[in-house]
């Protein structure tokens, strides 16, 4: 199952008392946050669930799979997610 903005609004809503149109403005506020704060090139660190990392990659010659003709990646910055031990064991055990 994928969980998109809405559903994540929903559950919150449910779980929390919130009012649906409330919910919705928090989550796009968390995600609004998050966004400012990795496009500053700081990371993310939330306990229990784990870390979103900006990661710097170099510029690189690649290949057009299709033609085989060489071009330039430009260098870019890139979010990894890596989880936390507590969600790690978790999905290990099934219990998420």
């Amino acid at each position: 199952m994928t969980i998109n903005r809405i559903g994540l609004a929903k559950i919150l809503s449910e779980k929390a008392g919130f009012k649906p149109v409330k919910s919705t403005e928090l989550i796009g506020q968390v995600f609004e946050v998050m966004k400012e704060t990795l496009e500053k090139g700081e990371n993310i660190k939330i306990t229990g669930f784990g870390n979103f990392i900006v990661h710097k990659k170099r510029a690189r010659i690649g290949r057009n799979p299709k033609t085989g003709q060489k071009l330039e990646i430009s260098a870019r910055r890139v979010v990894k997610f890596k989880p936390a031990q507590v969600l790690r064991k978790a999905l290990k055990k099934g219990d998420v």
